[in-house]
């Protein structure tokens, strides 16, 4: 019998349900793609794709912008309605291990996350956004407003048949470590954006 395409529930939270969408691999030991639909999200809906951060969600580091931003798209979702996806790509895809390494090597040689994963060997960037667009087909999802600063992201989901246009991520900086590294992603070509720079770019 073949696997559902995605298993569905329903949770809470303090300020109300949503419901919880998770891709059904092969392999259900591995953490796959899942959502959180807040509302009752149809095309043009508000969405925001989003990579595990041990360290700011879970240890509450302000070393990066991580928390940050997920509290405020999760925010802007319960009120506007729409789909946070969230995908297992710890270090930008790269694994913990790896983005432990890079921090070590930045600490240790005075070097950005990006420098310090050259220096490892390691891409910048390994993130896949094909079980994104899988979860956004299924929730019958062609085209949205994706809250995001990374064009990247943008891109691969055009690239998948996705109508993308973008929404700005407008956020306080937490931290001046957090400000170094939105400064190097600015680097890398992501659009960085605060209530601290004169201006905001549009989507």
């Amino acid at each position: 019998m073949a696997a559902e395409p995605s298993i569905r529930h329903a949770l809470s939270r303090p300020d109300g349900a949503f419901e919880v969408v998770v891709l059904n691999k092969a392999d259900d030991r591995m953490n796959p793609t899942c959502a959180a639909v807040f509302g009752q999200p149809t095309d043009d809906c508000l969405v925001r794709v989003h990579s595990r951060c041990t360290y700011g969600e879970i240890f509450g580091s302000d070393n990066c912008d991580c928390r940050a931003q997920l509290e405020r798209s999760i925010e802007l979702l319960r009120e506007q309605g729409g789909v946070l996806i969230y995908l297992d790509q710890e270090g930008r895809g790269a694994g913990l291990a790896a983005k432990a390494r890079g921090y070590q090597i930045s600490h240790e040689l005075n070097l950005d996350t990006f420098a310090s994963y050259a220096h490892l060997g390691i891409p910048a960037d390994s993130r896949s956004y094909e079980d994104a667009a899988s979860l956004l087909a299924q929730l019958n999802l062609r085209s949205v407003r994706l809250l995001t600063n990374n064009p990247a992201k943008v891109s691969a989901l055009r690239k998948a048949g996705i109508n993308v246009k973008r929404e700005t991520l407008l956020e306080d900086v937490p931290s001046e470590y957090a400000l170094n590294y939105l400064l190097a992603k600015e680097q890398h070509g992501h659009i960085f954006v605060s209530p601290a720079r004169d201006e905001v770019p549009q989507a």
